[in-house]
């Protein structure tokens, strides 16, 4: 290259200064390619008012080389003007320099905190890669001076945008940390270049495709969980980066590290967006690669997205987790969870649908927790029954690398890695139970009365009830899998009227069976389950209530409904295996059919086989076999109980029964007895007692009353006072004699045989016992013709027995009545046969027991001897 090639555009200053005014103007006459554009600055004026030396007549010389081509005069005047405009630009740069450098940084950066205004218009996910989410940003930018209160800071900002105009950022990386978790990265973002106007007002609008990576999962797992329960107050992010900034689009400022931290206040963030569960549907399902199967379930959630964002969401493998024993405790894996792709788009609804698969139950899952009686899964199922929202925990699978076959293969890594170190809770809206039992029965009814001996608190001093449960479920249309009933359990509190009765304890295992009826047409399942209780403990807790209950069994005209709210276990074989599932809620009705209007009249009492077991002066203690009718549709068993008998409201003796047991129809050979005691009443008592036996035994249509107390079943004295205001009042046991015909075995007097000369008289007795021998200590009687008419009378007060069986008595004196109408009846029937009635008072001995009552018989047949 030649000398002239390199000449500089700057000359250099000459080695020595021309003495001042002596630089010549033809020094520049003739110039050659090798001459500088510009000379030295010799003569440049200082900013003190000095010169450079001999450097002014260097311009000067420039300024005289060009008047060769116009006049002096013409050429003077431009070089002025050129010097000052390049002198004004020059010092306009300058001070812009000093002015931004120095004095305004500071204050441009206060305004630049405030007067920013951006609007995001749209976010949208336009892929996801290997590494992070590229991701479309769409937002107005403008400077809105109002924003800033200082005058002064407004000022400034106007004045920088009005210079300025605009400002360009070179492509940028940014990094945000989590300042309260120990500056975690919580991500990157690289960011293009972006040019936006600084004029007040002045829209811009950004359109950038910037590529987002995740920092430490760990991190965003902690400020996420923290979120979720609810212990976020605020979030404090610091973010970091390195910018290269250029005023007006060329003029460059430099690289500024910037350093801030944003302090975002909880109740600011973004909630977890409300949904809504509009599909939860389980089946049995194919385990690929094997004859197996599992339960598999398909859910579908919707969600409105009320955020600018758009993006697609690839699929997702999830793990479905339920709460452990305690909230301390590890959560308990239950099922895997996959996505369908979503799409979601700014305000419009989020249709999430995921599958999900459940191989078999954890342990955890099913044992018991310590010091409880129940599992997790009985305490997510007493929830969810009870119709509380029962929570299930979400969390993404991990990595492939990390997890089963079951992962889905599609997920990026630093996703799954990402979602894997997030739970979500997810609460499931818990189902009423209102309408669950559609039906329930109880049949073929037995009742227990407690046992005298047991023990207060013994199982058997409390009534017990033996049947058959019959229940049918409705089962929602969302159970679409086999379900079989095998065993129940359950403790029930039993209402009448709006009031508890007592608890009906069916604590123990009872065996059951199921059959199930599948819904159509999305219509819910029927299971019919029957169930056979033995036994069951009825504590009553209200003896009124077990009063109103027996009172409309004895004297209405409908069912008795009582009603049942009880905790149901349930042992039930799925495709799963065995499975207890605890606490389910159960209300339902048994409906009791009211005993029939005449049931006292049909139990047609008989008494036979009667023995005296014991006697005092005033009473006698009777053993006897009786049969009775039971017209109602239930039995019972009674161990022991004790009531009272009365006649008109007076109590006059005792009945006591042991281990009976009551079938329905034809009871026979009940063993009974009874205490005869009028004494019991007073001396009313004594009189009524005395009544009654006399029209016993002279075959009247006579009735006691029973009425239970409280010593009737010494071991639920409740039972007994309840039951003692219902007064049952039967017909007295009728007398059963030996031999006869059918109208002759209630006789005590079979028949007679009057002796007209002797005037004498003897008759057959037929004594009820069996084996004692009752004692006829005196007679003072009247026979009489047609009811009315008098024929004879006895007088009679020497002892006599009447054994058990048929026994003849001696011959009893008779004083005849010779001018009475019956006695020329008599004479008629001479060597014949006659009817007879009688009326006699007599004194009878019982062992220790004696007593005075009075008989009348009826229809006595005679027969009429010389």
């Amino acid at each position: 290259m030649s000398d002239s090639e390199r000449s500089p555009l700057l000359a250099p200053e000459p080695s020595k200064r021309s003495p001042k005014g002596k630089q010549r103007a033809s020094h520049y006459d003739d110039p050659s390619e090798t001459t500088p554009l510009l000379t030295g600055s010799t003569a440049t004026p200082r900013y003190e008012g000095e010169n450079d030396g001999s450097g002014a007549a260097d311009v000067a010389s420039l300024a005289s080389a060009a008047s060769d081509a116009q006049s002096r005069k013409s050429n003077k005047a431009g070089s002025r003007r050129s010097s000052w405009i390049v002198g004004i630009i020059l010092w306009l740069i300058v001070f812009a320099i000093i002015i931004f450098g120095f004095f305004l940084p500071p204050a441009l950066e206060k305004y630049a905190k405030q007067a920013p205004v951006v609007e995001p218009t749209n976010l949208s996910l336009e892929s996801i890669t290997s590494n992070g989410v590229r991701a479309r940003i769409q937002a107005n930018f403008r400077l809105d001076g109002q924003r800033v209160r200082n005058e002064y800071l407004r000022g400034v900002g106007w004045f920088a945008g009005r210079v300025v105009r605009t400002l360009k950022t070179e492509e940028t990386k940014v990094d945000v940390y989590l300042a309260d978790f120990e500056n975690e990265l919580l991500g990157s973002a690289v960011l293009p270049s972006v040019t936006v106007s600084l004029a007040q007002g002045e829209n811009t609008a950004v359109d950038l495709v910037a590529e987002l990576i995740p920092g430490n999962a760990e991190g965003i797992r902690t400020i996420a969980n923290e979120w979720f329960q609810g212990r976020l107050n605020s979030v404090r992010l610091r973010g970091t980066t390195n910018v290269q900034l250029k005023a007006a689009g060329f003029i460059p400022l430099g690289t500024h590290h910037v350093s801030e931290i944003l302090v975002f206040e909880a109740k600011k963030l973004p909630a977890l967006p409300s949904y809504n569960i509009t599909r939860l549907h389980f089946k049995e399902k194919p385990v690929p690669g094997g004859d197996e199967k599992a339960m598999g379930a398909e859910v579908s959630v919707t969600s409105f997205n009320q955020y600018p964002v758009s993006l697609d969401v690839p699929e997702l493998g999830f793990e479905i987790l339920v709460p452990g024993c305690s909230p301390h405790d590890p959560r308990i894996l239950v099922a895997q969870a996959e996505t369908s792709p979503m799409a979601v788009r700014p305000n419009e609804e989020v249709v999430v649908n995921a599958n999900g698969t459940i191989r078999e139950l954890p342990d955890a899952l099913v044992t018991t927790c310590h010091g409880s009686a129940s599992s997790p899964l009985d305490m997510f199922f007493k929830k969810y029954l009870n119709g509380e929202a029962a929570t299930i925990f979400v969390r993404g699978q991990k990595p492939m690398r990390e997890l089963l076959p079951t992962s889905v293969p599609n997920t990026p890594e630093w996703l799954a890695d990402i979602i894997s170190s997030i739970t979500v809770p997810i609460a499931i809206p818990g189902r009423s139970s209102d309408n669950l039992i559609r039906n329930f029965s109880l049949t073929d009814v037995h009742f227990t009365l407690p046992d005298p001996l047991a023990e207060p608190g013994d199982p058997d001093s409390v009534p017990k009830v033996t049947g058959t449960i019959e229940v049918e479920a409705a089962l929602p249309p969302e159970l679409n899998f086999s379900l079989d009933v095998n065993k129940v359990r359950a403790n029930a509190d039993v209402f009448y009227g709006g009031s508890k009765l007592g608890k009906l304890d069916l604590s123990v295992w009872q065996d059951a069976s199921s059959k199930q009826f599948p819904g159509k047409d999305g219509k819910e399942s029927i299971l019919q389950i029957r169930s056979r209780i033995e036994d069951a403990p009825l504590n009553v807790t209200d003896p009124d209530v077990l009063t109103d209950v027996i009172q409309a069994l004895l004297f209405g005209n409908k069912e008795v409904m009582l009603s049942v709210k009880a905790q149901v276990d349930v042992k039930v074989h799925t495709i799963l295996g065995q499975l207890v599932v605890k606490g389910v809620p159960a209300e339902g009705t048994i409906p009791i059919k009211p005993l029939p209007r005449d049931t006292f009249d049909t139990l047609e009492p008989q008494a036979s086989d009667i023995e005296v077991v014991d006697t005092t002066p005033s009473s006698v203690l009777l053993k006897a076999r009786v049969n009775i009718t039971n017209p109602t549709p239930y039995s019972a068993h009674i161990p022991f109980i004790n009531v009272h008998v009365l006649s008109n409201g007076t109590v006059i003796g005792e009945a006591i029964a042991k281990n009976l047991d009551i079938t329905t129809g034809n009871n026979t050979d009940l063993i009974v007895t009874a205490l005869w005691k009028p004494s019991l009443g007073g001396s009313v008592g004594s009189q009524i007692g005395r009544d009654l036996i006399s029209q016993y035994l002279s075959g009247y249509n006579t009735s006691v009353t029973l009425k239970t107390h409280k010593d009737s079943i010494p071991s639920q004295p409740l039972i007994g006072e309840a039951l003692s205001k219902i007064n049952i009042t039967v017909s007295a046991p009728r007398l059963n004699l030996p031999g006869g015909d059918e109208n002759e075995k209630t006789h005590f007097i079979r028949n007679a045989i009057f002796h007209v000369f002797s005037s004498t008289a003897t008759f057959t007795l037929v004594s009820p016992l069996q084996h004692n021998t009752l004692y006829i200590e005196r007679i003072n009687a009247t026979a009489l013709y047609n009811h009315t008419e008098p024929m004879g009378r006895i007088e009679y007060d020497l002892p006599f027995a009447a054994p058990p069986g048929e026994s003849l008595t001696p011959k009893l004196p008779v004083q005849w009545s010779l001018d009475s109408v019956g006695y020329g009846k008599l004479k008629e029937a001479l060597g014949g046969k006659m009817k007879l009635d009688a009326r006699a008072v007599v004194g009878v001995r019982l062992g220790q027991w004696t007593e005075t009552v009075w008989y009348v018989g009826r229809g006595i047949g005679a027969s009429v001897r010389v």
